[in-house]
């Protein structure tokens, strides 16, 4: 991520008139331009969205959104916009059970961030915190080069996962499970879907 010239302050309803808003992230009143992920990470997120999607779907457990939402949930930066990777809001929190139109006003129960090569890694964790901070309950923090996830919540415990760990939902996605290990594309021959 890297800042753009910007002359004033950015509100979260100008990113949003924006024509090419879903490039930016808004953090102090910058445009912040979000890193091209490249094709690893994205397949990624894709993948690790899917299996949540499928899960949530089958469970009726809530909504799964992918990295094109974003979240006005900062209570020291009510015009900050952030978005994850993958994220995920349980049923019962949008009013009346509707998305929003617009970037939602709550954080996320679940925040994913897929590192890619061009992420800092101090911004990195400066958007987990955030997100910690605004009071999502869990993130997860997938990396592609070492095929890990590192697992963050609420109450700012830590885990880290090897590729031959289960990652769980916990009491925040109910059910869901994966080996890691199956979020990262075969290192030889065609991707194929997790089993």
């Amino acid at each position: 991520m890297g800042a753009i010239a910007s002359k004033s302050r950015v509100t979260a309803d100008e990113l949003a008139a924006m024509p090419n808003e879903k490039r930016y992230e808004l953090i102090d009143g910058e445009l912040v331009e979000r890193a091209p992920v490249g094709n690893e990470s994205s397949w990624i997120a894709m993948c690790l969205g899917s299996l949540l999607f499928n899960h949530c779907l089958a469970n009726r457990l809530g909504w799964v959104f992918d990295s094109e939402s974003g979240y006005q949930c900062f209570p020291d930066d009510p015009n900050r916009v952030r978005k994850p990777d993958v994220s995920f809001v349980r049923f019962g929190r949008f009013p009346n059970e509707q998305i929003p139109k617009g970037y939602a006003k709550l954080a996320p129960d679940l925040a994913v961030e897929v590192v890619s090569p061009n992420d800092l890694a101090e911004e990195v964790e400066s958007k987990v915190g955030q997100f910690l901070a605004a009071g999502v309950r869990l993130v997860w923090v997938v990396y592609p080069e070492t095929r890990t996830v590192r697992v963050q919540r609420l109450d700012r415990t830590i885990s880290g996962l090897l590729a031959d760990e289960e990652l769980t939902g916990e009491d925040v996605v109910p059910g869901f499970r994966c080996r890691v290990g199956d979020l990262f594309p075969p290192s030889a021959g065609p991707a194929a879907p997790p089993a």
